[in-house]
């Protein structure tokens, strides 16, 4: 049965309590009506969990209580593929209390599966901010796709990027998209800030589409801080996304004697690939470093190409606590690189997104000190458990 939306009680003193916290620069991009979307959007991709779980066998397979894989087994899903989305999907309908879960990591369907429509959620968002909608049309669409997928009938890689659906990712990864444009104005925002005086060379890593260069290079001329730019390098592996990003910033900076473009593989050596030692002033990724297929040596090759006193500066979905599933999850769980990177105990116990501590561990270790946070979400989170973006930033010390 089709349900009425939920809506928060109090979005403005949310954005009220929130702003008492918040660094000033930021407060304007998460206002009231951001924290509405996000509730909303939250709501959506619930709904469509729900479809999917139903769709996928899971209803039936999770009567018995089981561990995940368990689950996955009952359901006759592919043990390879299905198992990290699968639970991502249990923790996530948990914390819904849709499933029952015990602290032996064992779930169990005690009642009717809700039915819930999510048509209605996106509705209430066309009306409320339609600059969210990309990123409710690239969840619907992958939902439809994602029983095949935990099936082992279609690989995720094909799912996400057929060439059909490179508008899907032109319109998501855009800075009018306003789900993802807040970590690009965070990091932008972040590397203004943090960017050493006269920086010289900046290297973007897994540049994408260009939103987050073109956002980044907005804010250092609003400021006055672009003059220290002698050479941007914006670099990405996918070709098609590569010449899209060049095209993106040559339009919007025409001119710019500064630009550099080229491929770059954060999971081989950078030397190799044209990034010397000691080259680079500001690292800059957005999104990027936590499909890092083994973050240890990607993070080695950063410090590397960094001078000494150069920055690295990352804006990430941060997960707040370990196990909490974070919405946008839902639709990279299909991608290997991002639910199965080489693990390491301290640091990256499992795929996806890493919280503040992971982060911060993992930086120390590969040699990097004074790591920060924009927000400072470890503080945040305590009234705001479900804050999830901040930019990262970490020094190789002179």
């Amino acid at each position: 049965m089709s349900q009425p939306v939920p809506l928060p009680e109090d979005v403005e003193g949310t954005a009220r309590a929130l702003h008492e916290v918040l660094e000033p620069a930021l407060a304007p991009l998460v206002d009231a009506a951001f924290i509405r979307s996000a509730i909303l959007y939250e709501e959506f991709v619930y709904r469509l969990a729900l479809r999917v779980f139903r769709d996928a066998g899971l209803e039936a397979a999770s009567r018995t209580a089981g561990r995940g894989e368990e689950i996955v087994r009952r359901a006759g899903l592919d043990g390879d593929r299905a198992g990290v989305p699968v639970d991502w999907l249990l923790r996530e309908l948990a914390a819904r209390q849709a499933l029952d879960a015990d602290g032996a990591g064992r779930f169990r369907l005690g009642a009717d599966l809700p039915d819930l429509d999510p048509a209605p959620v996106r509705e209430e968002q066309l009306r409320h901010d339609p600059s969210w909608l990309p990123s409710y049309v690239l969840a619907e669409t992958v939902a439809g796709d994602y029983p095949a997928f935990l099936r082992g009938e279609r690989a995720g890689e094909e799912i996400l990027f057929a060439p059909r659906r490179l508008r899907l990712w032109i319109d998501y990864f855009s800075n009018d998209n306003g789900l993802y444009a807040v970590n690009n104005r965070i990091g932008a925002i972040a590397v203004a800030e943090w960017m050493p005086p006269g920086a010289g060379v900046v290297l973007e890593l897994g540049g994408g589409l260009g939103s987050g260069a073109v956002a980044l290079l907005e804010r250092l001329s609003r400021v006055g801080r672009l003059a220290d730019l002698r050479e941007y390098r914006f670099t990405e592996l996918v070709g098609v996304f590569l010449r899209r990003g060049q095209a993106v910033l040559e339009a919007a900076f025409p001119g710019a004697g500064f630009l550099r473009f080229g491929v770059l593989d954060m999971n081989r050596p950078f030397a190799e690939q044209g990034v010397g030692p000691g080259s680079v002033a500001v690292a800059y990724a957005v999104n990027t470093l936590h499909v890092a297929h083994d973050l240890a040596f990607t993070l080695a090759e950063v410090f590397r190409a960094l001078e000494p006193g150069g920055r690295l500066v990352l804006s990430e979905c941060v997960r707040p606590r370990p196990g909490l599933p974070v919405y946008v999850e839902f639709v990279f769980n299909l991608m290997e690189t991002f639910r199965a990177p080489r693990l390491h105990p301290d640091y990256r116990p499992n795929g996806g997104f890493l919280t503040p501590e992971q982060w911060r561990r993992a930086l120390e270790a590969a040699g990097f000190a004074d790591t920060r946070f924009l927000p400072d979400i470890e503080r945040l989170r305590e009234r705001f458990p479900k804050f999830n973006v901040a930019a990262i930033g970490a020094t190789r010390p002179a």
